[in-house]
């Protein structure tokens, strides 16, 4: 019987709300017991990555359909300084049922810790900063945070989360704040369900062609390797793209997807349980792919400049042969968009948690939102 093709939205939180500027950064994963896991910044002061930032989580036990209230999964006001939280991550691990949680401080102190009860609790945070005092030798890093989003889990098991480091001297955000540029791509693992962390080679680096990549988002391919698509700032406004055997050494020469248009923007994947009269396993992209808005320009050093095309148009592309090739593309939010992060929920329906609307001089109508929908609605045309 063929499936009834839907896809329903709920908002969870609008700027504002609570006390917090804005709402920012979303994650999702479903544990191996099926209980659906949303995070996000919850940001104070004026919403900038250096303002005083808690992660926000709530938990659904129905697939998405509904949710427990916001609780504080890691706040800012632990830490003696006060430092901005950034960049969570969370891992299903579907081998001990524990979920993983990796997180870093003010940009230069990495965390770890885990639940063994659905997120219920989590362990005290142990600092694994060390795990990249190894890249220091080749990059003198100021700057590092894991994700954003969701982290993975191999075959092998083995848990693999791609990390971006800079060297902080970008002028961005201003005096007194690291930049988050120039900036290279690295991955961190784990083979002993998060006991112990370990650096892996660098992925992507910075160069003429490929000019800071940042944040990236992983998916095991059906071979076994590992594919990283990588955020840049080159001016190809396209998707960069490399392979690895083990999602840690040998990655491949990185290329830009002409099929993934990027307005410089995170975006997320992942790949769905087989699908009836698919012969591979489904790979979903969610990003932003509207490169038809007004530009603005970013000077980014004394030479280089580009001029990232206005957030807008979040799609929903879907692959059928380990994102050789994007056979379908749904538009999920046709206006302003931003950050994205996708999950498959145990009943097989497809989440989307995503930031959507603007701010203007007359109002903050930046929302986080749920999308819910499944396999049909993604290839009905």
């Amino acid at each position: 019987m063929a499936q009834k093709a839907f896809c329903e939205k709920q908002d969870f939180e609008t700027a504002g709300d609570r006390g917090y500027a804005v709402y920012r950064i979303p994650g999702l994963i479903t544990t191996k017991r099926g209980t659906v896991i949303a995070w996000y910044d919850a940001r104070k002061g004026r919403g900038s990555d250096w303002d005083p930032i808690d992660i926000v989580m709530r938990r659904s036990f129905d697939n998405g359909v509904t949710w427990e209230a916001p609780q504080i999964l890691v706040g800012y006001e632990r830490y003696s300084v006060k430092e901005p939280i950034n960049n969570l991550v969370l891992f299903a691990d579907m081998e001990t049922g524990d979920v993983h949680c990796l997180y870093c401080t003010n940009y230069e102190r990495l965390y770890a810790m885990k639940s063994d009860d659905e997120g219920s609790s989590f362990s005290e945070p142990v600092e694994i900063t060390s795990v990249m005092e190894t890249y220091r030798s080749e990059y003198d890093w100021k700057v590092i945070a894991p994700g954003p989003g969701h982290g993975i889990q191999l075959t092998s098991g083995r848990l693999v989360i791609p990390v971006w480091l800079s060297l902080g001297t970008g002028e961005e955000f201003g005096n007194g704040k690291k930049g988050h540029r120039p900036s290279d791509v690295v991955s961190i693992y784990s083979d002993d369900h998060g006991k112990t962390w370990h650096p892996g080679q660098f992925v992507v680096r910075s160069s003429d062609a490929v000019l800071h990549p940042n944040e990236t988002v992983p998916v095991q391919l059906s071979d076994g390797s590992v594919l990283f698509n990588v955020r840049t700032e080159s001016d190809t406004f396209r998707r960069l793209i490399t392979t690895s055997p083990d999602g840690a050494t040998a990655w491949s020469q990185p290329y830009y997807d002409e099929a993934l248009p990027d307005p410089i923007c995170f975006g997320s994947i992942i790949k769905l349980p087989e699908q009836q009269g698919v012969d591979v396993a489904p790979i979903l992209f969610a990003n932003l792919s509207d490169l038809t808005g007004p530009q603005r320009t970013t000077k980014v050093s004394e030479q280089l400049t580009v001029h990232p095309y206005a957030r807008r148009g979040l799609t929903i592309k879907a692959s059928v042969d380990d994102c050789q090739t994007w056979t379908a593309c749904k538009s999920l939010e046709p206006g302003p968009a931003q950050y994205s992060d996708l999950a498959v929920a145990a009943d097989g329906s497809i989440l989307c948690l995503y930031e959507r609307g603007a701010k203007t001089e007359q109002a903050d109508e930046r929302k986080m939102t749920l999308a819910r929908f499944n396999w049909a609605w993604v290839m009905e045309t």
